[in-house]
């Protein structure tokens, strides 16, 4: 069984498309272990927010740094540091940073991210 270690600060950054700055941990794209998800380390600095966007996937977000709200449908809901919340396939969401500090957190993405599974809203 092959093993596969990554450290986070190796990983180059992409700027996403929807307003946030992502290193894609682990993707089939870029993993030969077979995984079918993919998960992501994502950064909204202070005072900034993501575009509206909508996936045909389903995602997890995981918390691990910061605060903000995260905005799916028509509801909000306030994240912070260890908290992990469930974002539907067809969802229109968006996530905005309140602090002071940037807001750090990992994105689960099953079947894994691809570009066109992606609907920026505005």
């Amino acid at each position: 069984m092959m093993k596969d270690l990554r450290k986070l600060q190796d990983i180059d950054v992409i700027e996403g498309s929807e307003g946030t700055k992502i290193r894609q941990i682990f993707h089939p794209h870029n993993t030969f272990s077979g995984i079918r998800y993919s998960i992501s380390h994502s950064v909204v600095a202070s005072g900034k927010k993501s575009k509206l966007h909508k996936m045909k996937t389903s995602e997890v977000y995981y918390v691990l740094e910061g605060e903000g709200i995260l905005q799916i449908d028509d509801e909000t809901f306030n994240v912070s540091k260890d908290q992990a919340i469930y974002i539907p396939p067809h969802s229109r969401q968006r996530i905005e940073n309140t602090g002071k500090d940037e807001l750090k957190f990992l994105c689960i993405v099953d079947p894994a991210w691809m570009h066109e599974d992606e609907e920026i809203l505005e």
